[in-house]
């Protein structure tokens, strides 16, 4: 069964940060907005940035290229761009595991849980006569 992720959005992020450090959302949010522009920023003049034990981000050249409409089949030219790849940090890659194992764990205790036979109450289905 595939796992069902949630998005969270920045204001969530915001309100959830804001309670944490006992500021107001709107303080917070000019603080995230602020970190975030920063990146771009760095990132649009072709600067690294390194967070350790969460990541990387960098620019990376991709090579123009030949590629083909899938329903005309035409031939066409894709150029040469830049983007903006991410390596995951060590500890980031760790977290992220170990959070994944553990609602993976409790997945399978709730579902076999859900299999125990009933008590045999009436309209239990899973019981005999």
């Amino acid at each position: 069964m595939p796992v069902i992720s949630k998005t969270i959005t920045k204001k969530e992020l915001v309100a959830r940060i804001a309670d944490e450090a006992g500021q107001t959302k709107v303080v917070t949010k000019d603080v995230i907005q602020r970190f975030l522009d920063a990146i771009i920023l760095e990132l649009g003049k072709g600067n690294r940035l390194e967070f350790r034990e969460f990541g990387v981000f960098e620019i990376k050249e991709r090579a123009a290229r030949k590629a083909q409409n899938p329903r005309t089949l035409e031939k066409v030219q894709v150029p040469a761009k830049r983007v903006v790849k991410f390596k995951v940090g060590r500890l980031m890659k760790e977290r992220v595991a170990a959070i994944a194992e553990e609602q993976a764990r409790l997945r399978l205790l709730r579902d076999a849980a859900a299999r125990v036979p009933g008590d045999g109450a009436a309209g239990d289905s899973r019981t005999g006569p």
